[in-house]
């Protein structure tokens, strides 16, 4: 997973590039905690994708089961 761009977290945090270069200088912690929930954030998407994928291979053998047994 890689980091978000500067230009959406300025977007996303409401803050300009001057203010994430401050934060990532001197408050490290914050700035690591923003980063890795963002990559958080792009795991559990990857995730959803992946079970709506499931949902709908799982309705269609559904259909198929059913097709079959009438």
């Amino acid at each position: 997973m890689t980091a978000p761009s500067l230009r959406k977290l300025e977007f996303d945090l409401n803050v300009n590039k001057t203010t994430l270069h401050n934060w990532k200088k001197n408050r490290p912690k914050l700035y690591e905690f923003i980063i890795e929930s963002y990559k958080n954030r792009e795991i559990l998407k990857k995730h959803l994708e992946l079970m709506l994928e499931q949902k709908e291979l799982i309705e269609k053998e559904i259909d198929i089961t059913k097709n079959r047994i009438v």
